[in-house]
């Protein structure tokens, strides 16, 4: 019996499966784990669940079911080469996002990796796609795979919170750097801690929390917030021996901050992360990386943590 963890990879005609494949192939070698290549087409249903299909149809669907696991066979082809283990199958459930969900839960594998690509406004308004439902429920670490090739010494974004605005756990933050730390030394990558926040809604904040009408010393109140905010995340970096040049504070917003690092830095890895909390319907994600996942132009790392 194989012991080894797994890690569950979706491909599909609309994610550039080849490039997801070869990316899950580089962590499965890195990481000693075995691939799942599963094979999703949102746009092929399956026809053999229903009794109202005629038996002319079930063959149809059996042909096409054959046809999907050529394919994914296929992409398979490469991954063994390298010597890696690879096992196949198709997602016949429906709605996709479901499916997914829920064979990872079964399997409980080591990563969960899919292709995306640029979303359009309606998807992102209602969060109807796929990739936004996995983000919020996925209970593995979801790597998102964008087209691009990963340098061989990958720069790898740790995005933290490190004062936990938003109602973020100081655990969230050690979930993420640890996952950038290990990631970093198996590839000889290095790690740049990087923390943004924004000025104005941490000065309000501050005054809101003052008892008697003040003056307010704005610039003040924001020199003393900077400090402090400095002060944290390099108590962050230092515990996870992180020097000050892989270590950045940016005063503004995140969903633009983060994107433009990332392009500055030539990264190829964002590690962001999200809190689990198991009483609502759906996982709560912070609503940055939703936001920048269009922008990023490099992969993403998401991670979570329960409450």
């Amino acid at each position: 019996m194989n012991d080894k963890q797994q890690i569950l990879v979706i491909v599909g005609p609309d994610n550039h499966p080849q490039e997801v494949v070869d990316r899950a192939a580089w962590l499965a070698g890195h990481s000693g784990c075995d691939l799942m290549l599963l094979w999703c087409d949102p746009d092929i249903g399956p026809l053999a669940g229903s009794f109202l299909v005629s038996n002319e149809a079930r063959d149809i669907n059996e042909k096409i079911k054959d046809a999907q696991q050529e394919l994914v066979e296929e992409l398979a082809v490469s991954a063994r080469q390298q010597g890696l283990s690879v096992s196949t199958d198709v997602l016949e459930e429906r709605p996709i996002a479901d499916g997914i969900l829920n064979r990872a839960r079964d399997m409980n594998p080591a990563y969960l990796v899919k292709g995306t690509h640029y979303h359009a406004a309606a998807e992102r308004s209602i969060f109807a796609h796929t990739d936004w439902q996995l983000m919020r429920g996925c209970q593995c670490p979801l790597w998102l795979v964008k087209p691009t090739k990963m340098q061989e010494q990958p720069l790898i974004v740790a995005s933290v919170d490190p004062v936990h605005n938003h109602d973020k756990p100081a655990a969230l933050d050690r979930v993420i750097v640890g996952y950038a730390k290990k990631i970093a030394a198996f590839s000889d990558g290095e790690v740049h801690l990087l923390h943004t926040y924004d000025p104005l809604t941490a000065v309000g904040a501050a005054v809101a929390r003052t008892i008697k009408p003040i003056k307010i010393a704005v610039d003040k109140i924001g020199k003393e917030l900077r400090v402090e905010h400095q002060q944290k995340l390099n108590a962050l970096a230092d515990s996870y021996d992180i020097d000050t040049e892989h270590t950045h504070q940016l005063p503004g917003a995140a969903r633009e901050l983060i994107p433009a690092f990332v392009r500055s830095e030539n990264a190829d890895l964002v590690v962001m992360g999200a809190l689990a909390r198991w009483g609502l319907k759906r996982a709560v994600i912070g609503s940055t990386a939703e936001r920048v996942l269009d922008q990023l132009p490099c992969d993403i790392l998401i991670v979570r943590i329960d409450s």
